[in-house]
């Protein structure tokens, strides 16, 4: 009795039926990204969609091509940009074009299907020049290694305009920097893998662009009408680019309070530890509107604003701490974005 016992309870707990799941697809979010500036052209608006969790297209930038993208100023003066051939979904206007300080502009979008979108009016502020730019090493422990992880944080120096209120934005331009390779330690390729040193080249220029680490903004509600220094910028020290001579663009926006608002926003959320003390996650609105559809959800922020920038070269020997020199056993010819000749306008 007691088998039969158990191979009824086998029975019983052994057919387990399969339950369908179904998840119903979220919506594709328009996304926008893009500024004006008094900065010389071109200037660039991304369109893009996101995708729904769990898609295979997840994490893959969408671009949303054949667009009709416009910017309108508070006078009436509208600029038609031009879809990039080679990167379908982004939009330049002519290299001739920059925004006015004390003017107003709206950015209109119409796509193939018909739908209509607009910014609110965006005002674009003066901003004050960069008086000076500085440097410091920042060491970080890491938990189980010998050597701390480390960056370059920039520092700018600038004078806050008295009696308003601004609000401050910084992004990294594009960086060169001198390119140190081992070309006598290249080996051929597999199955072979037989030593081949090659005569040239161990010395380059790289170009890259690379982005912050995290949101740098501020506002001057501590230094109204002051000169403060604040930290504008991190790059990573990944062995390579502080080998040499490092050199690099830094660019200062004065924005509206409306775009220092949704910065601050995307800020908060790229920053979350993952405790429980951290608000939720949620769709961070900008002010980009649909017209066939008030309630549409609209991704981006389209700003104005006025830019200023000031480049800065670090050599290695101010350097009071450096990561293990990385070696790359070959020409330094075949590194991406790599040149024998410096920029014309190089001069450490």
């Amino acid at each position: 009795m007691k088998k039969y016992l158990y191979l009824a309870v086998i029975v019983l707990f052994g057919c387990i039926e399969p339950y369908d799941v179904s998840i119903e697809d979220g919506p594709q979010l328009l996304t926008i990204e893009g500024m004006v500036t008094n900065g010389s052209g071109p200037h660039i608006i991304k369109l893009s969609r996101s995708d729904t969790y769990g898609s295979v297209f997840e994490g893959l930038i969408r671009p949303v091509a054949g667009a009709t993208v416009i910017i309108r100023d508070d006078l009436g003066g509208v600029t038609f940009l031009n879809e990039d051939n080679e990167n379908r979904g982004s939009y330049l206007t002519s290299a001739a074009f920059s925004g006015e300080v004390g003017r107003s502009y709206t950015l209109q979008i119409q796509l193939l299907d018909g739908k209509v979108y607009t910014s609110l009016p965006e005002k674009l502020t003066a901003v004050p020049e960069i008086q000076e730019l500085g440097f410091r090493v920042e060491r970080v422990p890491v938990q189980g290694e010998l050597n701390d992880d480390s960056a370059i944080q920039l520092v700018a120096a600038f004078q806050d305009p008295a009696d308003e209120n601004n609000f401050y934005y910084w992004r990294k331009g594009e960086s060169v920097y001198v390119l140190e390779t081992r070309p006598d330690l290249y080996h051929e390729p597999p199955p072979s893998r037989a030593p081949a040193p090659k005569d040239c080249c161990e010395v380059c220029f790289k170009s890259e662009q690379t982005s912050n680490s995290s949101i740098f903004i501020a506002q001057d509600d501590n230094f109204n009408g002051l000169t403060t220094r604040l930290p504008v910028a991190v790059i990573l020290d990944d062995g390579l680019r502080f080998l040499n001579t490092f050199r690099v663009d830094l660019e200062q926006y004065s924005i509206s309070q409306e775009a220092y608002r949704f910065l601050r926003l995307v800020k908060q959320q790229a920053e979350l530890s993952g405790s429980v003390f951290d608000p939720p996650p949620a769709n961070i609105r900008g002010n980009m509107i649909s017209l066939d559809n008030p309630d549409e959800v609209v991704l981006g922020f389209f700003m104005a604003a006025g830019e200023t920038s000031r480049r800065i070269y670090i050599n290695e020997s101010e350097l009071d701490y450096k990561q293990p020199r990385a070696i790359i056993p070959d020409d330094c010819r075949v590194v991406e974005n790599s040149q024998l000749d410096p920029p014309a306008d190089w001069n450490p």
